[in-house]
């Protein structure tokens, strides 16, 4: 994992849709990857879409699963479940 700089931590909001196999699927991989490993310096935010639809709006969200990571800028983003984990790494740039 790429170490984050003294002034901040990375952080990362996943948009999932209630139940959702796909969104099911996307939080446990984001939690082994982000959480279980033990990766410092991370904060994950997991947004439901069907409790809050309008959140949708403000990252323009228009699939889910979809994976932000909203600091360092810019703001990259990686849809899907999360599952292949040197994609979703390099996606975000910390491979």
């Amino acid at each position: 994992m790429k170490e984050t700089s003294s002034k901040g931590l990375v952080r990362l909001r996943l948009y999932v849709a209630g139940n959702a196999p796909n969104s099911v699927h996307a939080i446990a991989n984001a939690k082994a990857l982000f959480i279980e490993r033990g990766a410092s310096g991370y904060v994950l935010e997991i947004v439901d879409l069907m409790v809050h639809p309008s959140r949708a709006l403000t990252d323009g969200i228009i699939v889910t699963p979809t994976l932000l990571r909203l600091s360092p800028l810019p703001v990259r983003r990686v849809i899907g479940t999360l599952s292949d984990t040197e994609a979703v790494l390099s996606a975000l740039g910390s491979k």
